[in-house]
């Protein structure tokens, strides 16, 4: 196996004992909430008149997938819609106090998290985060490009 394969398969393995290690922890503490509801909760609390453009963009999913879960968060009293006086056209969402909530408790299952694998931070050089990060951005830029290139490919068949 070569390096870039070990690097990708690093990843993966990653993430996967990340997402294993939070799995319990988070099911228990957002009972009744999809991982993709507690995200788009997130992303609405943090970014001012998000809209269903801006969470499909964000997630890299479609206008249609957001739209049925913003609606079942709508139901479920989680978030509200409102539109702008200059801009009767455009539906945005912000999050009602249960929305709030269940923000709270996310970012509160994060920090706990972060403190957990805070030892292992602790120990990594400016020097290795600056190459981390910027081996991180390369690629991440990349896929955004494959990503823009295959939508394009998809809107000409």
């Amino acid at each position: 196996m070569n390096k870039e394969e070990q690097v990708i398969l690093g990843f993966r393995d990653l993430y996967n004992k990340i997402v294993s290690l939070n799995k319990d922890k988070m099911e228990q503490s957002l009972k009744g909430h999809t991982s993709s509801e507690v995200h788009c909760i997130e992303f609405i609390e943090k970014n001012v008149d998000s809209n269903v453009t801006k969470l499909a963009e964000s997630f890299y999913m479609t206008r249609g997938a957001i739209s049925k879960i913003t609606q079942k968060l709508i139901k479920k009293g989680i978030i509200e819609s409102y539109q702008k006086s200059d801009n009767k056209k455009e539906i945005y969402f912000r999050l009602t106090e249960q929305g709030k909530d269940i923000y709270k408790i996310h970012e509160n299952l994060h920090q706990e998290f972060h403190e957990r694998d805070k030892v292992v931070f602790e120990q990594i050089t400016e020097e290795q985060f600056d190459s981390m990060l910027s081996f991180v951005e390369t690629y991440s830029r990349h896929l955004d490009s494959e990503i823009k290139k295959q939508s394009i490919d998809l809107t000409s068949q």
